[in-house]
């Protein structure tokens, strides 16, 4: 692999294409930058890449692209992924059952890794957490999800934390544990295997996922706080020149860092 490796940013100018497009341009990595969406030319900031506001101009330049954009955006990014062959990485958060599928569609035809969270720490997180529900087990261990992000995230709870939650259900092989989203008045009882959610927003740079278990007697919390956004670039361009040469197929992160 070598610098030829071309990687596409969509929605270049927000804040995790930003970080994208430093570390591309740092020379750190053995790829280079194909270019980057904007959503509109007009207001498009004065770039010394390739920018344009038709996402398809961005998949016939790429090997690969990466999308932290919006669901319905994501989507449409598949098919184009599909269309041209191009590796997706695909880490939007907040994505539909229709989205996943739309992602799974195009898996055939391509590579396409979808993580809910790019950050190697957060996916051993994910992976410790499934380890630790299945020893302990549902039965005499409570497990809450708490989800802090700052101000701007638009999705709650975070797709983290849905990612979390299936751990837990793995873990326990109870796919059909209840998600408790709401606790308000006269709840009764916490049912057995359930699986609660807490979600938090403030600030402007506030990233935090953690799951609790609580026992009798005592309690574990398994946390992962992340202090720089440039972790989430990091892992995704990690992503894509993994997925390079790889037989087309929906991926998670788990299978880009083999845990």
């Amino acid at each position: 692999m070598s610098a030829d490796f071309k990687i596409g940013i969509t929605g270049c100018t927000g804040r995790i294409g930003q970080y994208l497009v430093q570390e591309l341009q740092s020379g750190a990595w053995d790829s280079s930058l194909a270019g980057g969406t904007v959503r509109d030319m007009s207001s498009a900031p004065d770039v010394d890449f390739f920018i344009t506001d038709n996402a398809e101009d961005l998949f016939t330049r790429a090997d690969a692209v990466i999308d932290f954009t919006a669901p319905d955006a994501t989507a449409q990014h598949a098919a184009l992924a599909a269309e041209h062959g191009v590796i997706l990485i695909a880490a939007t958060s907040g994505l539909s059952p229709d989205h996943e599928a739309a992602l799974a569609t195009a898996g055939e035809k391509t590579p396409v890794v979808y993580a809910a969270n790019t950050a190697v720490g957060v996916n051993m997180l994910i992976a410790l957490v499934q380890e630790a529900a299945a020893r302990l087990g549902g039965a005499d261990w409570d497990a809450e999800v708490i989800d802090i992000h700052h101000r701007h995230k638009v999705d709650a709870p975070s797709g983290t934390s849905y990612a979390l939650a299936s751990a837990i259900k793995e873990g326990r092989d109870d796919p059909d544990a209840t998600l408790t989203f709401e606790r308000q008045g006269h709840t009764g009882q916490r049912e057995d295997g359930s699986i609660g959610f807490s979600v938090q927003r403030g600030g402007d740079d506030t990233i935090e996922n953690t799951v609790t278990f609580f026992g009798n007697g005592e309690r574990l919390e398994l946390t992962h706080r992340a202090t720089n956004r440039a972790i989430f670039a990091k892992g995704a361009i990690r992503a894509a020149l993994w997925a390079k040469g790889k037989t087309p197929a929906l991926y998670s992160m788990r299978d880009v860092l083999d845990i």
